[in-house]
């Protein structure tokens, strides 16, 4: 766990891979439900087995979302209150099918001094076992204070 002092220093590292974790249609399920994104792709197995992707699919955003726990555990800077600033880009080049296992890495790509703290850019990906391109690729803006 770096300090803050040690931040710049990771510039051009990659960091990670981190575990596997699965991607289940429970987890898909209820964020489909916080969402408000019932589309039936991600939450109906059998109709989206005509689907273009063979069976459900995770949504982008919540793809997303499993940046926030893979950012945490891949830059969690000591002594500090780190806060996601936003993203400079975003795509997603392959879906997260239901069933797979995924896994976040990223690279550090800047690091400057901000008021009162630093700012980090990485660029995160999450990538899927067994498939060549990832699901999500997000350059991402974090912000650390003392």
């Amino acid at each position: 766990m770096p300090s803050l002092a040690e931040l710049p220093g990771l510039a051009g590292q990659r960091l990670g891979p981190t575990e596997w974790r699965p991607m289940t249609q429970e987890r898909v399920n209820a964020f489909a439900d916080v969402t408000e994104d019932h589309n039936y792709i991600h939450v109906d197995p059998e109709r989206a087995k005509d689907s273009p992707f063979g069976g459900t699919i995770a949504h982008g955003y919540l793809s997303v979302a499993m940046l926030a726990p893979i950012s945490q555990q891949l830059l969690d800077v000591e002594g500090a209150t780190g806060v996601n600033y936003g993203m400079n880009r975003l795509r997603f080049p392959a879906p997260l099918p239901v069933g797979a296992r995924f896994r976040g890495a990223a690279e550090v790509t800047a690091v400057e001094e901000i008021k009162g703290g630093t700012q980090v850019q990485a660029t995160f990906t999450i990538e899927v076992e067994g498939q060549e391109r990832p699901a999500v690729v997000a350059d991402c803006l974090f912000r650390y204070y003392a």
